[in-house]
């Protein structure tokens, strides 16, 4: 599952007469009576679709024509690998994509498993565009990749780039050195069998590259041909003529496939913290939290509304979750009945400040072969954080900025996040955390009156 370095996806493709190429073999089966001339059977596609029923099992699936004869094309197959950029990623298929990684939650693994078949259908009867969106490392381009091989295997031109990459080359064609012209490249990009466009969204957003991409990507989705789409930003974050196209599912023009696992590479100790951060909390479920040992009537009622509050919360995470009292009264085990419930079905990250910020601060070791900012997006784009025991005293400067930047971004944009907190704390946040956590457009707050557990069993058992 491990994606090669971008420097080496591009490793012909700055030659632009490579587009010439990629031109010059577009016919990849001819007719045997006459091999000047396109097969007559599949009309120079090499491929054809068989005329049965919906239904049928061979229904919308492509078959290579009588006339192309595989035995007789691997010289064409390695040149297209070549001038398409997959030399790369020979050895990348469905066949080694792995979907039952050890250390990977169930939902992770689960979310492997449909990317695979979204891509195995997508080989079957390519659609108009297929987004995979996830992490860095999550196997968006060994996807992608393949997909790009198993149209190789049909004889049918693939061209592989990164965003940036792509820009780069069109950007290159205005010089009077180059030796194709825009309009040359920009059509052999726009039209050819299949595009993949690796890391969509980390490409400076200037507007002429807006323009482009969103060229590209409307005349391949006007024209139904077979586009995928590689990204670690959320559709909902392009621009927004680009998120209509690709968020538009209708008559199959789209598919977005959210692959919610992890970064493969990173599987020790940053998976450990991630993936892992839930298990010491395993136990504390909505089904282990005891509303019935309160000693009074108004406790109960509090302690039961706002156990209530937290399911609901659970089964669909919107805006923020904050829960304050004294410490030992269930603030913890509730935060963490959320994020096991929503665990389930996507990822949560459950975290105290300092350990928080110990990972951190692991990036600067040396030895650590990996970037702040990589684990700092991590957490701060989570799909639920839970921060457990938000205090008012951090003595650090930076752990105060590093806090609040993170609160600040997931509070700006309404990113579901639970938040604990004792009274006193609470009540004595820094001004720029207390302007976030207190905003009622945003946060619901829930504040436990009851005495603390120890103390609630206690005095039931005097009695």
């Amino acid at each position: 599952m491990n994606q090669a370095a971008t420097s080496s996806k591009m490793q012909t493709s700055s030659n632009p007469e490579n587009s010439h190429e990629l031109s010059a073999i577009s016919i990849k089966c001819f007719d045997p009576d006459n091999l000047s001339e396109p097969c007559p059977i599949c009309e120079g596609k090499g491929v054809i679709k068989h005329n049965v029923e919906v239904g049928h099992s061979d229904f919308g699936k492509l078959f290579r024509c009588p006339n192309s004869v595989s035995e007789a094309d691997s010289e064409r197959k390695e040149k297209l690998r070549r001038l398409g950029n997959l030399d790369a990623y020979f050895d990348k298929t469905l066949e080694n994509f792995y979907v039952s990684i050890p250390g990977y939650s169930n939902n992770h693994n689960l979310s492997l498993g449909l990317a695979l078949k979204a891509a195995q259908e997508f080989i079957s009867n390519p659609s108009a565009i297929i987004v995979f969106e996830g992490v860095t490392g999550s196997g968006k381009t060994h996807l992608a990749a393949a997909i790009g091989n198993a149209f190789l295997e049909f004889g049918r031109p693939v061209w592989l780039m990164n965003a940036p990459d792509l820009l780069d080359h069109l950007r290159s064609t205005y010089s009077p050195n180059s030796d194709v012209g825009y309009d040359q490249m920009f059509e052999r990009v726009r039209t050819v069998d299949l595009l993949i466009l690796d890391d969509l969204g980390i490409e400076n957003p200037s507007p002429w590259a807006q323009e482009k991409l969103f060229q590209i990507i409307d005349y391949r989705y006007t024209h139904l041909l077979p586009t995928v789409i590689t990204t670690n930003t959320r559709i909902e974050d392009m621009e927004a003529r680009l998120r209509s196209r690709l968020l538009d599912h209708h008559q199959d023009r789209a598919r977005r496939i959210v692959i919610n696992a992890p970064d493969y590479r990173t599987n020790g100790r940053t998976q450990g913290f991630i993936s892992n951060s839930l298990n010491s909390y395993s136990s504390m479920t909505f089904d282990t939290f005891n509303v019935n040992t309160t000693s009074s009537e108004s406790e109960y009622s509090n302690l039961r509304r706002i156990f209530e509050a937290a399911i609901n919360y659970a089964s669909k995470p919107q805006g923020w979750f904050i829960l304050i009292g004294d410490y030992g009264t269930g603030k913890t085990h509730l935060a963490a009945a959320i994020a096991n419930h929503v665990n389930q079905q996507s990822s949560a990250i459950l975290v105290t400040i300092p350990d928080l910020m110990d990972y951190l601060r692991q990036t600067f070791d040396p030895s650590i072969n990996q970037r702040f900012d990589y684990r700092f997006e991590l957490v701060r784009d989570s799909k639920l954080l839970v921060l457990d025991d938000l205090k008012s005293d951090y003595s650090s400067s930076w752990v105060k900025e590093k806090l609040f930047q993170i609160l600040d971004y997931r509070y700006v944009r309404n990113l579901p996040t639970v938040i604990t907190a004792s009274s006193d704390n609470y009540n004595n946040l820094d001004a720029r955390i207390n302007s976030r956590v207190s905003d009622i457009r945003t946060c619901i707050t829930y504040s436990i009156e009851a005495k603390s557990y120890s103390k609630r069993i206690r005095q039931n058992n005097i009695r």
